[in-house]
């Protein structure tokens, strides 16, 4: 990465003192560890909007497709100030060039999925989206997003994480100055990240670059854009890791010894059967693409998608 990578974030999250109450939900991974490799941007709706710290809660009510932003006890409703603010805000953030945004859960401005709604009656039903968060993903529909609750899941934290750092790479390269040049090795280098997450995008993008030329860069970038994001957000299963790590099996049918061999086909096996995490496999494969100077191999972004400090492919 050439600079940090630009993230929003709930402002509460990196232990900021905005919440309803005064406190703050500050989330350690986020703040100590992906905050190595990030430039975090905050945000705070209720604050930025105008009101206090503290100040009473809000909820939202009616519709869950269209909810109205109110106070719980005065029955105030702040839904049209908050949408006013939110058209200024995300043209600022319009300019950061965010490559994601972490939002906090169950939050009536900033909560991104299941957020309660008030029907009528007084009954909640998590079928919500925070008034902010609902205007952030409409206004920017191809960056990442998630929320604190979801990343403490060990798949959903890695799959985000790639996310965000492939379209950090991928926008360092779509900023020089060849056009398909640039798709061609960006498409090359990200082959087996995208067998990954989705063998069938993997094809369609193949030929979208194969037929880059007859093509305009604008509408060849963001074609290639939307299809690489659309790829990313399908999770890698266990299957589509095996069958990658299979493949790159395949490039070493000249070097590998009978004993070599046999490892990486049991570690593999061991991968398959969820007795160890892919980390495994995938250092072995790092020898052994140093020891044989394997070129297609070594500048696969696959084997290194993230920074290791962040531990993305430890589970089981």
């Amino acid at each position: 990465m050439e600079e940090k990578i630009k993230l929003g974030i709930s402002s509460c999250l990196l232990g900021n003192n905005v919440r309803w109450n005064g406190g703050h939900q500050r989330d350690r991974y986020l703040v100590e560890t992906l905050g190595q490799f990030v430039e975090w941007v905050p945000v705070c709706p209720e604050v930025e909007v105008g009101l206090g710290i503290p100040r009473e809660t809000l909820r939202l009510v009616g519709d869950a497709d269209n909810p109205r932003l109110i106070t719980t006890k005065t029955k105030v409703d702040h839904t049209d100030a908050m949408q006013q603010w939110a058209r200024g805000r995300l043209e600022d953030l319009a300019r950061e060039d965010l490559c994601g945004f972490v939002f906090k859960c169950d939050s009536p401005s900033s909560g991104m999925v299941r957020v309660k709604v008030y029907n009528a009656k007084g009954h909640p039903e998590k079928k919500g989206v925070g008034i902010f968060a609902r205007a952030f993903m409409d206004q920017f529909p191809l960056i990442p997003v998630e929320d604190d609750g979801r990343l403490h899941n060990p798949a959903i934290r890695e799959n985000f994480i790639e996310q965000v750092f492939t379209l950090k790479r991928w926008r360092e390269t779509r900023a020089r100055r060849s056009c398909v040049g640039n798709v061609v090795d960006f498409h090359s280098r990200n082959k087996l990240l995208l067998m990954a997450h989705s063998p069938k995008h993997l094809k369609v993008m193949g030929k979208l670059v194969a037929g880059g030329k007859a093509k305009e860069c604008r509408p060849l970038y963001h074609e290639y854009e939307e299809q690489l994001l659309e790829a990313l957000r399908l999770k890698t299963t266990t299957r589509k890791s095996v069958n990658v790590l299979q493949h790159m099996l395949g490039y070493f049918k000249k070097d590998l010894s009978t004993d070599e061999k046999q490892e990486l086909i049991e570690v593999i096996d061991r991968y398959h059967r969820q007795l160890i995490p892919l980390v495994v496999p995938l250092t072995l494969f790092r020898h052994f693409v140093r020891k044989y100077d394997q070129p297609y191999l070594r500048q696969q972004t696959y084997l290194n998608p993230h920074p290791v400090e962040l531990q993305l492919h430890n589970h089981v």
